[in-house]
């Protein structure tokens, strides 16, 4: 892996943030989220630092990311909430993950796979309560419940956990909020009266876990938020910090006169004699295309631009006649402590959300871990 480059990630930063959402969640647990390799920042060490934060769950999307935490060694609980054909059910049975039904195929699946295995399977039901993605539909709820209640009699699984999903918690007011809670709590009143007893019931992502006391209930999942981002734009919430610092080290610089075209394309034009320096990420490396002429960066105490085309490796930064020399470090994005952009600089300038900038950044950049969650 090259070393000129990296991902450094505080995970006390990840802890401190979880703590606050603990606090925050006034009562109800908290489940780490740690889907798509934790939001980019490693999914085991950011498993860690938020259940050393307060979590008691862990959330994925996919089982085969719940059984590489498994594997890991880590058994705190822990739900998959997205099942494809094919995906390893009966594992997921095995290792006690709790596995999402959203879909009445996947109920008779898990059932099952329980059968198979000998094993009561942990289940939690989702209600599509209006997002329209995963999930049991109304139509669908009463027949699904019912058969997991049978299915939960007969000893084959374990009903843990009711749960949606939000469509528009991150605009806080905005009236499908009110909508989806109101058909939430219809969808958690018939499984009630249908027998079940979970002992979770949880809809609140991070937005709505900071804004919305009343869709608490049980459980809250904060995902962006336990790194440190702001899920609701222009809200700041005390104590969050975030964990990720992208940089990368200048591999050269060159002089060149007015006029010369920048990068494939010519996008960028210099305007006078300068100096460029090269900065070896990429798109490759999750930098986005589209930050060409628009992506903020650090490059020798100052915020610039990149200049030009983002390439598959590498971009340009035009630095005038300031003096920086190959090796100087070039910060993307980080805490913004010492002048240098955030993530959500970067989707600002972007026209993006925050989770894309952190969750796109590529393998080959190496991970540097921080904290004593490691």
């Amino acid at each position: 892996m090259p070393s000129f480059a990296e991902a450094r990630v505080d995970l006390d930063a990840i802890s401190a943030n979880v703590a606050v959402l603990v606090e925050r969640a006034a009562g109800a647990l908290v489940m780490g989220v740690v889907k798509a390799d934790g939001y980019g920042h490693g999914m085991v060490p950011a498993a860690r630092a938020a259940l050393a934060g307060g979590a008691t769950w862990l959330g994925t999307a996919f089982i085969d990311e719940a059984l590489g935490l498994r594997a890991a060694g880590i058994d705190a609980p822990l739900l998959a909430w997205i099942v494809p054909p094919g995906e390893p059910i009966a594992e997921a049975v095995e290792a006690g993950i709790d596995i999402g039904v959203g879909s009445t195929w996947t109920a008779d699946e898990v059932v099952a796979a329980a059968r198979r295995t000998g094993r009561t399977a942990r289940v939690q039901v989702k209600a599509d309560t209006g997002l329209n993605r995963g999930g049991i539909g109304e139509a669908d709820w009463p027949r699904v419940i019912e058969a997991v209640a049978r299915a939960e009699a007969d000893g084959l699984v374990t009903v843990t956990g009711l749960f949606s999903h939000f469509a528009c918690a991150d605009e806080p007011g905005h009236p499908s909020v009110a909508a989806q809670l109101a058909v939430f709590h219809e969808a958690l009143e018939f499984a009630e009266k249908a027998g079940l007893r979970p002992e979770v019931r949880h809809i609140a992502n991070s937005a709505a876990a900071l804004t919305l006391p009343e869709a608490r209930f049980d459980l809250v999942r904060p995902g962006i938020a336990a790194y440190g981002l702001s899920p609701v734009p222009g809200l700041d919430v005390p104590g969050l910090r975030p964990a990720m610092t992208l940089s990368a080290r200048v591999a050269g610089c060159k002089r060149v006169p007015a006029g010369s075209g920048v990068s494939y394309g010519y996008r960028y034009t210099t305007d006078r004699e300068t100096t460029l320096a090269l900065v070896p990420l990429g798109y490759g490396d999750g930098v986005p295309r589209a930050a060409t002429n628009t992506g903020p960066v650090l490059v020798g105490g100052r915020r610039r631009t990149i200049a030009g085309t983002v390439c598959m490796d590498q971009f340009v930064v035009d630095i005038g006649d300031d003096t920086v020399e190959p090796g100087d470090r070039a910060v993307l994005f980080g805490p913004g402590d010492g002048g240098e952009p955030t993530a959500q600089d970067w989707a600002d300038a972007l026209g993006t959300i925050s989770y894309e900038i952190v969750t796109r950044v590529g393998r080959r950049v190496p991970r540097a871990y921080t904290g004593a969650a490691r």
